[in-house]
């Protein structure tokens, strides 16, 4: 099923600056997509239009069928969003912030949910606290309560895990992980590659308004991740001209440091290991590293 269907979105100013162009989109119910791209790329623009804050300028947006224009209500309350910035009365406590929120969406009240919520989060101790006492990691969890305090079948965050500690941020990815296991379709940015990585189905790349490629991660990381292989050899060889002349590579003291194409398919590990065998070439430690997400990220957006 599909969960956020976007056709043709274009969104640009009086000024003539386009914000973005020509975006074209599907998530799937259930999926983690992550949306990666440098400051200014259109990456909250975009989530601000799904969610109906920003208006488009045209294009299609659906979210479970439902036009966010034509059926807003019924769109919207399938949303819950997590902004970058902490925006909710800080004089406020946390319980009544997630109701007063559940209210909004004509929900019935259910402590029983919202502590559920609170303790998934690790919130329950602080949940007739005012928000103004806790620290910034803390709010920041209580903005997710908050987009979940309805119960949204699309989490929208926004760089969530922008200046939290390594321990709240490992907390929020298995939150995120247990929200997709209860059906829940998660949409993120981040400048976190590492956090792409790890918890995203696919992965999308925008660029000065564009979307430069959507895919399932893996596939990125196969398509796009040359692969370098480092040989340790014994002793140089007269046979290793023949071997240089053939692949890419760096020479580092007694190590060979091998770039191989397999985007393109040019060759392959057993092909370097063929002629390193059939030239003679003694060698004894071999690494191989593969380019993750972030080099990708970099290579293409510089092109």
């Amino acid at each position: 099923m599909t969960a956020i269907l976007v056709k043709n979105l274009n969104k640009y100013y009086d000024n003539g600056f386009k914000a973005l162009s020509n975006i074209n989109l599907e998530i799937k119910k259930g999926e983690i997509f992550a949306l990666l791209g440098p400051n200014g790329a259109g990456k909250s623009t975009l989530i601000n239009i799904i969610c109906g804050i920003n208006k488009k300028k045209d294009g299609e947006i659906s979210v479970f069928g439902h036009d966010i224009e034509k059926n807003y209500k019924m769109a919207r309350s399938k949303i819950g969003l997590v902004p970058q910035e902490i925006a909710t009365d800080s004089f406020e406590k946390v319980i009544d912030t997630l109701k007063f929120s559940r209210g909004l969406f004509n929900k019935k009240n259910s402590t029983e949910y919202l502590e559920k919520v609170l303790k998934s989060l690790e919130l329950f101790k602080k949940r007739n606290q005012q928000i103004r006492t806790l620290s910034g990691g803390m709010k920041r969890r209580v903005m997710i309560a908050k987009a979940m305090s309805h119960e949204p079948n699309i989490l929208f965050l926004d760089e969530p895990t922008a200046g939290v500690d390594v321990e709240l941020r490992q907390s929020l990815w298995k939150n995120l992980y247990d929200l997709k296991k209860n059906g829940v379709t998660i949409f993120l940015t981040t400048h976190y590659i590492e956090e792409a990585e790890r918890l995203a189905d696919r992965v999308g790349i925008i660029h000065q308004g564009e979307i430069l490629m959507v895919e399932k991660k893996d596939k990125i990381l196969e398509k796009l991740g040359d692969k370098r292989v480092i040989i340790t050899i014994n002793k140089t060889s007269k046979n290793l001209k023949n071997i240089l002349n053939k692949f890419n590579y760096q020479k580092k003291k007694n190590k060979l440091i091998f770039s191989l194409d397999l985007k393109n398919n040019r060759n392959s590990v057993s092909d370097l290991f063929k002629d390193l065998i059939k030239n003679s070439i003694s060698f004894y430690d071999v690494e191989i590293k593969k380019n993750n997400l972030e080099e990708i990220f970099l290579k293409l957006i510089d092109q």
